[in-house]
């Protein structure tokens, strides 16, 4: 029997602040895409909803702008907002961008959830 550890699934960038929320190198990319192909800036904006099939479920948009009390998650140079009522929800998260076969998506590596759907889109805490 072995007492190896597994590796984590994911680990939680260091730039983080105080809010423990980070914006992944990977996210960061796919916005500087977004944004290079429309032709302006784009911020993610990234808000927990009540629903889903595991109770809360993330919902991300695409926005212009932020509005005035939205939380700004920075990282090379793109931005990730989130409002004061979906920040409990995401304390301690990480916002990244992943492409395999399942697809290609924003998702949020939540610490606090303590279940998920098969999608990633849905949680518990």
């Amino acid at each position: 029997m072995s007492t190896d550890l597994a590796a984590p699934a994911f680990e939680i960038s260091p730039h983080a602040g105080g809010h423990g929320l980070s914006l992944s190198e990977s996210a960061a990319r796919r916005l500087a895409k977004l944004a290079e192909a429309d032709g302006h800036p784009v911020l993610l904006r990234v808000a927990v909803d009540g629903g889903g099939c595991s109770g809360f479920q993330y919902r991300f948009e695409l926005v212009e702008a932020a509005e005035p009390d939205d939380l700004r998650i920075e990282a090379d140079g793109q931005a990730a907002l989130v409002d004061p009522v979906s920040l409990p929800f995401l304390k301690g998260s990480e916002i990244a961008f992943v492409d395999d076969l399942a697809g290609a998506q924003f998702v949020v590596r939540n610490p606090n959830a303590a279940s998920s759907c098969g999608c990633g889109v849905s949680f518990s805490i």
